[in-house]
């Protein structure tokens, strides 16, 4: 099992940046990709950005060219910064890892990120 803890979301104003991070636990070894989701209010789910063992990075287009995304493999964290926030950033940001092997999707608690206008 691994076990993932949000940190950093908050309120921030639009045009200013905001970082997350998320510590992970437990089978760390079994993970290969970890990475960040969010869901706004009244609406699924959907991926942000990851990051794989091998550092390859994958991002969705809505925060292309205002993010970045690393891994501390000695810490097991993985960190997100979002730049130039705008108001439809506003989500429950959630970290996410993958199991190796079985695929299986981990999930944090997440975190609340309130961009206001």
């Amino acid at each position: 099992q691994v076990q993932l803890v949000e940190s950093g979301g908050g309120w921030v104003q639009a045009g200013r940046s905001l970082s997350l991070s998320c510590e992970a636990s437990g089978s760390i070894f079994s993970i290969n990709v970890m990475g960040w989701y969010r869901q706004a209010p009244g609406k699924q789910r959907e991926f942000v950005a990851s990051i794989d063992n091998g550092g390859r990075v994958n991002a969705a287009e809505s925060v292309k060219g205002r993010y970045s995304i690393s891994r501390d493999n000695a810490k097991d964290t993985v960190n997100l910064q979002v730049y130039s926030l705008k108001p439809e950033d506003t989500a429950v940001y959630y970290c996410n890892a993958v199991h190796r092997a079985t695929g299986e999707n981990y999930w944090g608690k997440g975190t609340l990120v309130t961009v206001s206008s």
